[in-house]
């Protein structure tokens, strides 16, 4: 059983991206989704099964769940209620992927309590679009609710802070291409670049085409405001970003 706990490592300015859990026992499939919300901006964790995904919501608290439904152990149908049974795990935000498209299986994948139905084949871009849509609608949902209980309180300079980290979070889904944040697959990319290793090499030692790779180290250049390699190898091991 495979699971990978991706985890972002706080270095110096960089921040903390929002995190999504994708579950699928099809292993193409969830490299392919964490690849591309990790190009994003976003941190990502994995697992194979539904009962693998309960353990690791339950450690790792996500921001948001993307899961197939047909799975070993537990489907994704089970997995959703179950979660939904855990106070702190109602709201949530859960987009279920699957191949089944007739109604009957639509109405039973709300009734379980998804908040999104989305038959496969999709496209990458839709996917990251309606994960963003809901992070947004997620993020409001909370600080409102931050709001209630400070103002019960009548602390008002809380509420201003709430706000403010809200407004933070709020701009960090929409602008993370614009952040210096490194996700765990970039930080990898990062440390074998210093290395002086060719994207081939790379890509054998992660797991990747080295056309992924070379979209990592696009990725980093941007991020860094580099030119090219050297100079962000340089500006890596400047401001402390490998060890």
């Amino acid at each position: 059983m495979e699971a990978n706990f991706l985890v972002t490592h706080a270095r110096g300015v960089l921040s903390m991206p929002l995190t999504i859990l994708v579950v699928d026992d099809d292993l193409g499939t969830r490299l392919s989704i964490s690849d591309y919300l990790e190009l994003s901006g976003y941190s990502v964790l994995t697992a194979d099964n539904g009962q693998e995904a309960l353990a690791i919501v339950e450690e790792y608290h996500p921001d948001l769940m993307v899961t197939d439904i047909i799975m070993p152990q537990m489907n994704g149908y089970q997995l959703v209620r179950r979660l939904r049974q855990h106070p702190e795990f109602r709201l949530l935000p859960v987009i279920l992927l699957t191949a089944r498209t007739k109604t009957q299986e639509r109405i039973l994948g709300y009734q379980s309590g998804c908040d999104l139905y989305l038959p496969k084949p999709f496209e990458l871009e839709e996917l990251a679009a309606a994960i963003q849509n809901l992070l947004e609608r997620s993020q409001f949902i909370q600080s409102g609710s931050r709001f209630s209980q400070q103002e019960n309180t009548g602390t008002s300079a809380s509420i201003t802070k709430a706000m403010e980290t809200h407004n933070s979070r709020f701009h960090q889904i929409q602008k993370s291409h614009f952040l210096l944040e490194l996700t765990p697959r970039e930080q990898e990319v990062l440390e074998l670049l210093t290395h002086g290793l060719s994207n081939a090499e790379m890509g054998h030692q992660l797991h990747l085409s080295p056309r992924t790779v070379e979209k990592y180290v696009s990725s980093l250049l941007r991020k860094t405001d580099t030119s090219n390699r050297a100079e962000l190898v340089r500006f890596a091991i400047k401001h402390g970003l490998v060890e």
